[in-house]
């Protein structure tokens, strides 16, 4: 659900208007990124782990005041009227309902733990590196045809960055999005109008690609959305492809674009760290503050003798940027044709549960 906060961000308030139905699909895949070497190793032993990497198709509807997003293994209907947000889990047969007022308070809590931890680490010892945001849109100009869609290229390019205060080196938690900019959609008006309302309801404006929580408790935060805000209203038109990555870069190198850029062809299942790639303690302070340290040894520093080795290897050959995650989502099958009402039905048989907090 997450990754469908960032649009609100273009929205403007639009006249009331009576509201049609609309709906499309969306492909979306893991298509590159060290986490494909993990993936294949555990995959062996894990279906679960197989299924990762295969594409999910989602069909997304819009009739009046709801919303479903829908694909074989989960389920969310979003009722504006209702205020409700009502997940169902295909596999196990069981769904939540959650009230905006019980969302927004979660993500208040989450966000109040994080300045309390900051703040208790602040307390504790100085900060070992110094924090900054950099986000920009390109419009580069090139052209291609998707599903017989002449689409232009916008680049996304977000990064926190961290400069030791003892190296000076820089290294960034960086993200990328390759978006494929179609011209509008006939109906596809109705799906920015329910994000609107739906951000209006909530009162808050999220980013999809940044945890709220996480950006709270960095200094600087606020400046990087109002840059987002800015920057993001260059875009025009609609995302029919996007290719995302994630990763770490080093010394402000850019990460770039899956169009700028060909992926590493992965050849073991080792997770790389940051400190692989930043050599520092820079990239370190980035996953230590973002709570990312655990994500599968991304942020641990080596143990001196492991260490070694890297310090006395050729500085010239070594990479300035590295991918832990491409994804690549797919617009397509846009329709205005009349939605059935069933389609925002719970399965018959399956069993209501309560929304877990954000201490579960």
């Amino acid at each position: 659900m997450k990754t469908r906060y960032i649009s609100p961000l273009l929205l403007c308030a639009l006249p009331t208007a009576l509201h049609a139905d609309f709906s499309y699909t969306e492909t979306t895949q893991i298509t590159g990124g060290a986490v494909i070497g993990m993936m294949k190793a555990v995959g062996v032993f894990s279906k679960q782990a197989r299924q990762a990497t295969e594409p999910i198709v989602s069909t997304v509807t819009i009739k009046g005041n709801r919303e479903v997003r829908s694909n074989s293994l989960h389920t969310e209907i979003v009722d504006l009227d209702k205020e409700t947000i009502t997940t169902i889990d295909h596999q196990k047969k069981q769904y939540t309902t959650m009230t905006f007022q019980q969302m927004k308070q979660q993500i208040q809590d989450a966000m109040n733990r994080a300045k309390e931890q900051k703040q208790t680490e602040a307390n504790g010892s100085q900060p070992d590196a110094d924090m900054s945001f950099d986000v920009k849109v390109r419009n580069t100009g090139v052209t291609k045809d998707i599903e017989g869609i002449n689409a232009s290229e916008a680049i996304l390019s977000l990064a926190m960055n961290a400069t030791d205060k003892k190296s000076g080196q820089t290294g960034s938690l960086a993200l990328t999005n390759d978006m494929w900019m179609a011209p509008e959609v006939p109906g596809y008006n109705e799906v920015r109008d329910f994000q609107r309302r739906f951000a209006e309801k909530m009162g808050e404006v999220f980013s999809g690609s940044i945890n709220p929580a996480m950006l709270a408790s960095q200094p600087g935060a606020g400046k990087a959305m109002a840059d987002m805000v800015k920057e993001m209203s260059k875009l025009k038109g609609l995302p029919v492809q996007q290719v995302m990555r994630m990763g770490t870069t080093v010394d402000g190198t850019p990460l770039p674009a899956a169009s700028e850029a060909p992926l590493p062809q992965v050849k073991s299942a080792e997770m790389p760290s940051a400190g692989q790639v930043a050599k520092d303690s820079a990239a370190s302070a980035i996953t230590s503050s973002l709570g990312l340290g655990g994500f599968g040894g991304f942020g641990k520093k080596k143990k001196a003798a492991e260490a070694a080795p890297a310090e006395n290897a050729d500085k010239a050959n070594a990479p300035t940027w590295a991918v832990l995650v491409e994804s690549t989502t797919q617009m397509a099958g846009f329709s205005q044709a009349p939605v059935e009402p069933s389609k925002f039905d719970i399965p018959a048989g399956y069993k209501q549960m309560e929304p877990k907090t954000a201490n579960q």
